[in-house]
């Protein structure tokens, strides 16, 4: 048998390349985001480059769940076992620009928002619950920001009554993108991620308080120079998973200083530690497993799931022999 002979591609390849070759994206056949996992340990998660949501189940099968997801990208599960979703503006036409409710059990679909004061959202982009049931999500604008109607990217409070609040906006934060609320409903904590050359790439925790309002503006961490953070989870210490950082700067002003993972900080902002992920583009996490011990995180064209030594934060109350379940 002829021994196998590894070569580096570029040692092998570039007598055949063009001088200054540099690989680079020709198409993309799907972007994943939103993970959020059901009381019985199913997986939804969306594809917004294809504009549909997709579902796991726990045996492994793979399934649409809805085809025209209106662009969604973050999702989330409320007390009731109800998923949240933010129809965003993203990757291609028919973007919805709002906050749904579905049903699991019925599949009725309620717009809970598409206006702030008659004004469209921008792109909903990541949504987590309290305690009380009340909705907070962000509404930043990437990519192409002629569609805007507001100059304001902040983020909202959806109260119980239905009503919306603005909570945040510019100059306190920049671009608002993953959030997540701590176990004991007293800190909001914000993804901050302005892709621009000197954005943000912030981590911020503010005081929540009883009402629902936000105070008192903390840095937890700061990922500069390179690809701020997406998506965010807790686990039941009230440590912060991220999923951040990039393999292949992209831009001028990003570096690769943090390689694309999930990184793991502690409220107080120590480094505890890191995933890394072999894909670019780092988008989202949630977890899962009966214990909530497997952490499900899409990146790229991929979902991927890594088994965790700590439990993941959610409301999980057993009702009925049912369990219902917060943040994803």
């Amino acid at each position: 048998m002829t021994p196998r002979v590894s070569f580096p591609v570029s040692t092998l390849c570039v007598p055949l390349l063009a001088e200054g070759f540099n690989l680079t994206t020709a198409t993309v056949i799907a972007f994943t985001e939103g993970p959020a996992v059901d009381a019985d340990g199913n997986v939804y998660f969306s594809d917004i480059w294809n504009n549909r949501i997709m579902k796991l189940a726990t045996d492994g099968s793979q399934s649409v769940f809805r085809a025209d997801s209106g662009r969604t990208n973050g999702n989330t599960f409320d007390q009731q076992g109800r998923l949240l979703s933010c129809e965003g503006a993203e990757m291609g036409p028919g973007g919805r620009r709002r906050v749904v409710r579905t049903d699991l059990l019925s599949g009725e679909v309620s717009v809970l928002t598409d206006r702030y004061q008659g004004v469209r959202y921008n792109s909903p982009n990541d949504v987590v619950v309290d305690g009380r049931g009340r909705i907070y999500f962000t509404d930043p604008c990437y990519g192409d920001r002629s569609s805007m109607e507001m100059e304001i990217e902040g983020v909202y409070r959806i109260d119980q009554d239905g009503s919306v609040i603005r909570i945040l906006q510019q100059p306190d934060i920049q671009r608002p993108n993953g959030i997540a609320i701590s176990p004991d409903d007293r800190t909001l904590y914000l993804v901050d991620s302005n892709p621009n050359v000197g954005g943000n790439r912030k981590i911020w925790s503010f005081d929540l308080s009883i009402t629902g309002g936000v105070s008192n503006q903390r840095l937890v961490y700061d990922f500069s120079p390179s690809r701020g953070g997406d998506g965010m989870r807790l686990d039941v210490e009230g440590n912060l998973w991220i999923a951040a950082g990039i393999n292949r700067a992209r831009r001028e002003g990003e570096s690769t200083e943090y390689p694309a993972g999930v990184y793991v900080i502690s409220p107080a902002g120590s480094l505890l530690g890191c995933i890394p992920i072999p894909e670019d583009l780092v988008t989202n996490l949630a977890f899962g497993g009966h214990d909530k011990k497997t952490l499900y995180i899409t990146a790229g064209k991929s979902l991927f799931k890594i088994p965790t030594d700590v439990v993941g934060w959610s409301v999980m109350r057993p009702t009925c022999g049912k369990r219902e379940e917060r943040n994803g």
